[in-house]
């Protein structure tokens, strides 16, 4: 079956660390998931004053959602949550009070320099999301720490780092087929 997967990242640097991650977990992506980012850096600041006409970048930003089956959030960890951009854009899909955007079947992830990785980060958004009610696809956690090896230049993770994260992805397929059917 295939599935339609968007995917955030939560930072808006050219270089972020979760981008570079992001870009070389989708390749990992087992047949039947098709990954689509969703930017979230041309979003203004929710404004509720601004529900009723929406900017053209909140209306293609709802549609680019709607056309996915499932959401992967790959968010950095700042001050011990999630970052501003991200939690715009989760106020922006959620206005004028319709969580259906957010509902969808859903994933995290997240890589900081710490030992702990994004978790906390993480833990916040579950928050977030469980909310508006959406399906979590939580075990195994994705919390991981940055190191320079990592990724190596040609985009991939080192072998170790490879070997778990398509085991995750695999999980994640087997979890999506559960929940869309």
């Amino acid at each position: 079956m295939q599935h339609v997967v968007g995917y955030f990242v939560g930072s808006l640097a050219k270089e972020s660390i979760n981008r570079k991650f992001a870009t070389s977990l989708v390749v990992l992506a087992p047949e039947g998931i098709e990954f689509r980012e969703i930017g979230i850096s041309d979003l203004p600041l929710y404004n509720r004053d601004l529900d009723a006409a929406p900017p053209a970048t909140v209306v293609a930003f709802k549609d680019a959602i709607a056309a996915c089956d499932a959401l992967l959030y790959v968010t950095p960890e700042y001050n011990r949550s999630i970052p501003g951009p991200l939690k715009n854009a989760i106020d922006w899909a959620s206005r004028p009070r319709d969580a259906r955007l957010l509902s969808k079947p859903s994933a995290l992830a997240g890589v900081s320099g710490g030992p702990i990785g994004t978790a906390v980060a993480q833990a916040h958004l579950r928050s977030i999301l469980g909310f508006f009610g959406a399906a979590l696809y939580t075990q195994p956690e994705l919390y991981i720490q940055w190191k320079a090896d990592l990724i190596g230049a040609d985009g991939q993770f080192r072998p170790d780092t490879a070997q778990f994260l398509t085991g995750w992805m695999s999980g994640l397929a087997a979890f999506l087929d559960k929940q869309l059917g």
